[in-house]
């Protein structure tokens, strides 16, 4: 675990430079060490940067603030997005990377879609699981060329589908290309969710 740049994180060097890596972005109570399974089950040789989440609810690590009624705190949201893409940017550079696919869960996930809607640029694409919509309004930017997989859960308590749905087309609309599937599970990931994943990855060569 490195302590460097603006972010703890976690970081692991692939055994192939030419695998797009992966940046890992846990959902609310999870750290740098969550995700890193499911990372090198999807993507067995890409390097992995995996930051902790700086916001606390209730001691839990998060991305970015909520609300008590569970709704977002949208001008953190901006800022904590912000912030992670400057992390990027410098863990780029550091780890000497090219431009990682986000792989996030939940809270994760909404932090990535937050970047690709105000950020685009740091990233190559992103594999969203269970993301809703992270802000009421966002600037019109281009993402084309982004590929994006979206995978909700028909079942999900926390983020109905329909939710991830306009997440797509708002980024449609931008001009990534989106994948959404709606899978009969809940908020909890599955083994359809890591087969989906390590599918998409491995049709743009990244697994």
């Amino acid at each position: 675990m490195s302590e460097g740049l603006s972010f703890v994180h976690r970081f692991e060097r692939g055994a192939d430079p030419k695998a797009p890596p992966l940046l890992l972005l846990h959902g609310t109570g999870g750290d740098e060490n969550d995700l890193v399974p499911l990372g090198r089950t999807i993507a067995p040789n890409a390097s992995l940067v995996s930051p902790r989440g700086k916001v606390l609810e209730d001691g839990m690590p998060r991305f970015f603030r909520r609300f008590a009624d569970a709704t977002f705190d949208e001008a953190d949201v901006r800022s904590r997005a912000h912030e992670l893409a400057d992390f990027i940017a410098a863990a780029v550079t550091r780890y000497a990377l090219s431009p990682p696919i986000a792989l996030g869960y939940s809270n994760g996930a909404n932090v990535a879609a937050a970047v690709l809607l105000l950020r685009p640029e740091m990233l190559a694409g992103a594999i969203l699981l269970r993301a809703t919509v992270p802000l009421a309004h966002a600037p019109s930017v281009d993402s084309t060329g982004k590929s994006i997989l979206i995978v909700s859960g028909i079942d999900d308590p926390i983020i109905p589908p329909a939710n991830a749905a306009r997440l797509a087309v708002l980024l449609q609309r931008n001009g990534a290309a989106v994948e959404h599937h709606t899978l009969p599970s809940g908020h909890a990931l599955s083994q359809a969710d890591i087969v989906l994943a390590k599918r998409w990855l491995a049709a743009r060569g990244a697994a």
